[in-house]
Parts: structure tokens; C-alpha cells; sequence
């Protein structure tokens, strides 16, 4: 290595930085290409097989997207003014190129306001909008009416729904389906050399025309958002739906790059300056930084990896391990203007890198392998985050060691200036502690294992969505009116499929509820209209029922909705299947699709029930829902010939939070094993081995303490601090311990060695930890909560972190002795 900066950095130091600069110019073009995908399929896990089947349901029931206003007027509800403003806000909306229609209280059916009987309903139907009514009945039904009760309007008649359907885009579905069913081939490992070559071609123009629909997404979003905010003084309204969550999650995570860079910089500078006074080591680090963090964002442009939730801190990270690496060098050459005040620039320099070439890059190693470790979650952004980060820093040490010598070989020696040396006052005391309260450290570390371990049973993978964001967001207020006020936020859907070919005959005391139409089935049964059977809304009137008990369930909605609708219409009998026949074949489309469509597909042979958790709820545990309606469905439905499934992002997201335990287990388990066998390899040594991977693994178990007892969730950002800090941390192991080995050299005295370590390495340890430690608070900024949790608890675990390589490792290294002559040679 020492030929290598000889002849090539030192010797061509212009040249090499010309060739960086150029190399780096080449990856700024590819850092404009960076892509943030905030899209529910990041919260989602690869072979999920619950979520192919969540697609099947969403192609075959008519399941548009939309927008969802909430609107609380200052006066009645059904005052004329409100219902002005909502007729006023609707005309604008349905102005906007992306909008097909708007649902309020204006222009849905009224069937009760008076009761009229079913066959009028196909002559026309009345709506606030097209017929004079009676107030006091419209209120009634909206408030009574199994189809607008907790969902169009809230329980205390003050806020009402407006929902803004959206254009279906048939191309961009075309493109998704095509792709994942490639996807799925590959997984599989039965695609064929022509269908990867295709699903290549069809990932990119997934990605081109998802990009173009993004931005007409945001347009929209943000026209909607303009029309709100001129109706503001006329009540409270609230925008919530699916696109505009991850309109402004996308907007979030470039808000928290932007902030994480900006912020974290001014940080750096002030730390740098604080510790060493002098403008060349506050240059240097931002140069290497810079070029850092665009060659990494150019990488990941270039590979087409794209920014999420959960790598939205990729920056601030890039920029914390990079100062890291810089401050050791720096730290290094200032000791070594120090100790040779006669010593050439080139001596320094050489000796500087040389001496930390070894440590830093098994450092960087272990770093990448506590990002690597990410990549063996079967989650994709957070395997994402792994490759991310693993290419950043390796990205870094090269840089790091490439510019440092070649920049300061072209200047004059850097003597340290009088009053320029930080020092703190709290280095000899540590030394002391090690040396005489070595009890008090083996007492507090058991301790925390023991706190971290009680802890660590009380650890649960429950969070819910809305928490996922600060209460002063937009976000946060419109999901809490829709969640307590308007039947809940995460849809959960159950799929019943009918077996016709061993479907039971109507009983006789069955036709005494419904019409002997039935009879016909066996007739016509090929006939669509001739599918509404007694035994088929006797099920799914059942599995309604059932649902619509339960506390953590908000609005359900299914064809039994209809029919509890229907019965009022019906003189109090119960809708018999030629009625639901007719009202299939001879419903208005818009009609249709409000409350049919979405609920029954005669095609598959299948109904859908849908309802809506109330996420907010505090008793909510949503596996145990899962697996509680799972359990109590089939003695529900009392019909062996029927199938049933559950479905919707409820699921989705459940999987991937179960899935976390079995993510945490292996990245953990991963990185431990790593981190041994490499210190293994750095030390030649089982017992510095062991005493390096004990010095880490005490203060990160902090982490799961403190989660534990304090209730905090297990989530997608969460699962991936311990690996993450264990790969930052143990660096400053490795740095003391390598020092540690020099010291111990020239008297063979380990507490003249820990002591002389202290004093040396110690310093640069510190540097970098408070560096790293304000790096990770800035993620406080942050409007995700999940991205506050990261940075608190990194924080909390980088601190415990710093005291054990200061205070535990020592101790074990004067108490086993690990070092025999041989090692000292």
C-alpha cells in the first residue's frame, strides 16, 4: 500500500484529483435521475402470497381511487349555506382533468327519505340534489340507513364525506399486472432468458409511466388541496385517500433530505470548528463529504434504486460514517505534527494513512456488514437500505483515502496552532474509573443486559398507521376525523367464493324469508341475473353481522348492506333474488357502482365484504384480529361449500409487521456472527474476539430495553437500528483496540497502555461519536415518526456505545490480558 500512494496519489496528487472530479461530475448527472417511491408496495413484503391474491380482488371488484374530503360547516349540515358550499366545492372539483365524479350527501340516493317502494328506484332516483325532500328524514336516513351511517356522515350529523373519485388508468394497471406476473416468474425461478430480457423492458416503462402519473397525482393533489383552502372560512375540511398520503410522503422524505443535508453541514462545521480551530479542517471534511454523498446519490440513480420511507436519512447517514473516517485521519495527522515537530509533510501524511488504512477499512468492513445484514430482510426497502448504504460507504473510504493524502500533499506541514487544540477534561477521569471502579463497571453492564433483556419480552410489532405521523400534519388530522367520525381508515375485506357445483337447495323454511324465485336457479344457471340465492345472502348477511360486532371494526359495507336497505323499501320483507336480479341488470351504472359492484362478482362466483379498523383504537392488536375472525368465520358462515379469505392492506400490513420479529432475528444474528469472525481475523485472537463483539453487544442490547418498557413498536425503521448501530460502533472498537495493541507495545504495562489509548484515540473516539450522535438527532426534524424514533434511539444506543469503548472494553482488555508476547512482536 505504501508503493501504491507513493507512486500514484503522492506522486500524481493534481492528476488523481482531476480523474476523482471528473468521475464524480459523471455520477452528478446520474444523482438528477434519483426516484422516491412513497407507494403502498414499499410497506409490503416480495413473496407475500396474500398480496397477489389482494390483486385479483382489486382487478375484479370496482374499487376506484379517489380523494376523500372531510367537512365540518359552522352551521347545520343540511343548512342551505353548507349544502351551497358543498355543491360550490364539488363543481370545482369536478372541474380537474383527473376527476371523473364527486360523491356527497347532495347526490346519493335517497330511498328513505320517503320510503318508496324498490320498483320506482329504477324510474329515478331522489337526491338532495334533483327533488325537494323533507330535511328531517334525509337526516334521519343518512344518520339510520345502513348505507351512509357512520361513513357519509359522522355520528353527531356535524361532518360529512366528500369523496373525489379518480380516473382508473387501465395502461398503468396493464403495465403493473405484466410486470408482476413476470416478477413472480423470477422468483419462482421458471422465467425463461426472453421473459427476463421482458421484464427488463416492462420495469422501466412501469416506471417511466408511473413517474407521469405521479405528477399528474401530485397536480391534482395540489389543485384539490387549492380549492380547499378557498372554502376554509366556510368550516373545517380535511384532505385524506391512498394518493394523497403518498403525495405527501414523498414530499416528506424530500423535505427530510433536504433538512438532513442542510442541517447536518452547519453541525459538522460547528463541531469541526469547535475542535480543531482551523479552516483547512473544516474544508477538507466538507470537500470529502461532498464528493461523498453526490457519488453515492449518483450510484443510486444509476442503479435505479429508489429513496423511501425508510432510507429517507440515506444522507444524513452517508454524511456521519464519512466524517467519521475523516475525523480519525485528522486526528491522526495532528498527533503526528505533534510527536515530530521536525518531521516533512510527506512523512506525515504517509504515516498518517498507513497507520489508519488497516483499522479504517475493517472498520468501513464491519460497517457495510451491519448494512449488509439489512439485505437479508424480506423487505424490500429495507434490503434497499442495505445495498444503499453498503455501496455508500465503501464509495466513502475510497474517497476519504484518496483525497485527505492528495489534497494535503500539495500543501505546506499543518502545525497545530496555539489554542487550537480542543481537549476535554473528562478523559483522565475515565481513565481513573477504569482503573479503580473496574466492579462498578461489570455491575452497571449487568445491569443494563438484564434491563435489556426484561425489556426485550415486552417487545410488540403493533403500530398503526396514523401514528406514523406528527399530529400537526395534514395526514394526521384528516385520518383522525375519517377514523373516529367516518368508520375508520384500513380497509379489511373477506371474499366469500361460492362452490355452485355443491350449493344446498332451499330449504323451505328459507322461502318463507325469501321468494321461491330460487327454484329457477337450477334452471338458468348459467343466467348472471338467476346467481342471488338464499343461501348466498343468508352468508354474507351473516358474516356482515358478525363483523359489524366487533369494537375494533369500523363501517362495513357488503351486499347485506343493500338488503338491510332494502327490507325498509320492501314493506319490512327481506329483497328475494329476482328483485336483486332486476336491480342488477336495471340499475343506473353510477348507482351500481356505488352499491353493488363493489360487493358481488357473478363472473368468480364470489362476494366482498368491506370494513374499515378504527387504526386509532388503543386496544386494537390487529394479528390477534386476524386470527380471532379467522378462527370464528367458518361456525359464522355454517357452510362447508363456502370459502373465505381476508384481504386489503389490513393484511398487508400485518404480514410485514410479523414479519419483523423473523427480520430483527437475522440481520442481528447475521452481523453478530460477521463481526466476530472478522474481528477474528483483524486480531488473531478468540479472546480479543470475544471481548470486542461483548463490548458492543451489552450497550446496543440498551435498544430493545428501552423499546420494551417504553412501549415503542417494533416498525420497518426500528428493526433496522441495531444492526445499523452495531456496524457504526464497533469502528470505534476496532480504532481503540488497534491502538490499544500499539500502546501496549513499548512497555508491555496494559494500564500504561489504556491510559496513553485514552489520551490518543480516545479523543478522536469522542470526536466522531458526537459528531455521529448530533448527526442522528436532527432526524428529530423529521414529519414521520418512525424517522424521530430512529434517530432518538440511535442516539440513546450511540452514547452507551462511546461509555463501553471507553470504560467496559478497557476493563476487559486489563482483566483478561489477552495480549501474549507473541501478539506484541
Amino acid at each position: 500500500m505504501k508503493s501504491f500512494f507513493d507512486n500514484i496519489i503522492l506522486k500524481h496528487p493534481i492528476r488523481i484529483l482531476i480523474a476523482l472530479f471528473l468521475g464524480v461530475s459523471i455520477l452528478a448527472f446520474y444523482a438528477t435521475k434519483l426516484e422516491i417511491d412513497a407507494s403502498s408496495e414499499t410497506l409490503l413484503l416480495d413473496d407475500d402470497k396474500d398480496l397477489k391474491f389482494y390483486r385479483e380482488v382489486h382487478q375484479r371488484y370496482h374499487s376506484p381511487d379517489f380523494l376523500l374530503v372531510t367537512f365540518k360547516p359552522e352551521e347545520d349540515l343540511l343548512s342551505k349555506k353548507s349544502l351551497k358550499t358543498i355543491k360550490d366545492i364539488s363543481n370545482e372539483f369536478e372541474k380537474l382533468d383527473r376527476v371523473t365524479n364527486v360523491t356527497s350527501i347532495l347526490n346519493v340516493p335517497l330511498l328513505e327519505s320517503p320510503v318508496q317502494e324498490l320498483t320506482k328506484l329504477l324510474d329515478g332516483v331522489r337526491t338532495l340534489e334533483n327533488s325537494e325532500v323533507d330535511k328531517t328524514l334525509v337526516k334521519k336516513e343518512f344518520l339510520s340507513s345502513e348505507l351512509y351511517k357512520n361513513s357519509l356522515v359522522s355520528p353527531d350529523f356535524k361532518t360529512t364525506s366528500i369523496v373525489v373519485n379518480l380516473k382508473d388508468d387501465k395502461k398503468y394497471f396493464e403495465i403493473l399486472y405484466k410486470r408482476n406476473a413476470l416478477l413472480a416468474k423470477k422468483r419462482e425461478g421458471s422465467a425463461s432468458k426472453e421473459e427476463l430480457k421482458q421484464l427488463k423492458t416492462v420495469s422501466k416503462e412501469f416506471k417511466e409511466y408511473r413517474d407521469q402519473l405521479r405528477e399528474k397525482d401530485h397536480k391534482s393533489v395540489q389543485q384539490v388541496r387549492k380549492i380547499i383552502e378557498e372554502y376554509q372560512n366556510r368550516g373545517q375540511l380535511f384532505l385524506g385517500g391512498v394518493t394523497m398520503i403518498a403525495d405527501d410522503i414523498i414530499g416528506f422524505v424530500k423535505n427530510d433530505l433536504l433538512i438532513y443535508g442542510t442541517t447536518l453541514i452547519i453541525i459538522l462545521i460547528l463541531v469541526l470548528w469547535i475542535i480543531f480551530r482551523q479552516i483547512i479542517w473544516i474544508i477538507l471534511p466538507l470537500i470529502i463529504c461532498t464528493l461523498s454523498v453526490i457519488s453515492t446519490t449518483g450510484a443510486l440513480g444509476l442503479f435505479g434504486w429508489e429513496v423511501t420511507v425508510i432510507s429517507s436519512n440515506f444522507i444524513s447517514l452517508q454524511l456521519i460514517i464519512t466524517i467519521s473516517i475523516v475525523l480519525h485521519l485528522i486526528v491522526r495527522y495532528r498527533e503526528l505534527t505533534k510527536d515530530y515537530k521536525h518531521a516533512s509533510q510527506y512523512k506525515l501524511v504517509i504515516n498518517t494513512i498507513l497507520s489508519k488504512l488497516n483499522p479504517s477499512f475493517f472498520a468501513i468492513i464491519t460497517t457495510v456488514a451491519g448494512f449488509g445484514s439489512l439485505v437479508l430482510s424480506g423487505i424490500e426497502p429495507v434490503k434497499n437500505l442495505g445495498w444503499m448504504m453498503s455501496t455508500g460507504i465503501s464509495i466513502s473510504l475510497i474517497i476519504a483515502f484518496i483525497v485527505f493524502p492528495a489534497i494535503l500533499i500539495t500543501m505546506k506541514r499543518v502545525d497545530i496552532k496555539k489554542g487550537s487544540e480542543f481537549k476535554l477534561g473528562v478523559m483522565p477521569k475515565l481513565s481513573i474509573i477504569v482503573e479503580r471502579k473496574g466492579k462498578w463497571i461489570f455491575l452497571t453492564s449487568f445491569i443494563l443486559v438484564l434491563f435489556s433483556l426484561t425489556g426485550a419480552s415486552k417487545l410488540i410489532v403493533e403500530n398503526s398507521f396514523i401514528n406514523y405521523f406528527k399530529k400537526s400534519t395534514e395526514i394526521y388530522k384528516g385520518m383522525e376525523v375519517i377514523d373516529n367520525q367516518l368508520g375508520g381508515t384500513t380497509p379489511l375485506d373477506v371474499v366469500l367464493t361460492f362452490d355452485t357445483k355443491k350449493e344446498k337447495k332451499p330449504s323451505s323454511k328459507n322461502s318463507d324469508e325469501f321468494s321461491d324465485f330460487e327454484d329457477e336457479f337450477a334452471q338458468n344457471e348459467d343466467d348472471e341475473k338467476y346467481w342471488f340465492t338464499v343461501d348466498k345472502m343468508q352468508a354474507i348477511t351473516r358474516v356482515h353481522d358478525y363483523l359489524a360486532s366487533i369494537p375494533e371494526i369500523g363501517k362495513v359495507s357488503s351486499l347485506a348492506t343493500l338488503l338491510k336497505a332494502g327490507k325498509a323499501l320492501n314493506k319490512g320483507k327481506d329483497l328475494d333474488g329476482f328483485t336483486l336480479a332486476l336491480l342488477y341488470e336495471k340499475l343506473p351504472k353510477n348507482y351500481k357502482d356505488l352499491i353493488l359492484t363493489p360487493y358481488v362478482n357473478i363472473e368468480y362466483n364470489q362476494a366482498r365484504i368491506t370494513t374499515r379498523i378504527i387504526d386509532s383504537n388503543q386496544k386494537l392488536r390487529r394479528d390477534e384480529l386476524i386470527n380471532r375472525i379467522n378462527k370464528e368465520l367458518p361456525a359464522v358462515i355454517n357452510d362447508s361449500t363456502i370459502k373465505f379469505r381476508l384481504s386489503n392492506l389490513m393484511i398487508l400490513y400485518n404480514n410485514l409487521l410479523q414479519s419483523l420479529f423473523d427480520s430483527q432475528i437475522k440481520t442481528l444474528g447475521f452481523v453478530v456472527v460477521i463481526l466476530f469472525f472478522m474481528f477474528l481475523i483483524l486480531f488473531r485472537s478468540w479472546l480479543i474476539a470475544f471481548i470486542g463483539m461483548i463490548s458492543n453487544v451489552v450497550p446496543i442490547s440498551i435498544l430493545f430495553g428501552i423499546m420494551g418498557w417504553l412501549n415503542i413498536p417494533l416498525d420497518i425503521m426500528t428493526i433496522t437500528i441495531a444492526a445499523i448501530s452495531i456496524g457504526i460502533g464497533v469502528d470505534d472498537t476496532i480504532h481503540y483496540i488497534h491502538r490499544f495493541h500499539d500502546e501496549l507495545k513499548k512497555d508491555h504495562d496494559y494500564l500504561n497502555a489504556m491510559r496513553r489509548s485514552h489520551e490518543t484515540i480516545g479523543y478522536a473516539i469522542v470526536y466522531t461519536s458526537v459528531a455521529i450522535i448530533l448527526g442522528f438527532s436532527i432526524l428529530v426534524l423529521s414529519n414521520l415518526i418512525p424517522t424521530i424514533y430512529f434517530g432518538l434511539l440511535t442516539v440513546i444506543v450511540m452514547i452507551t456505545v462511546l461509555a463501553a469503548d471507553l470504560l467496559l472494553l478497557p476493563r476487559l482488555l486489563i482483566i483478561f490480558k489477552p495480549y501474549k508476547k507473541k501478539h506484541l512482536s
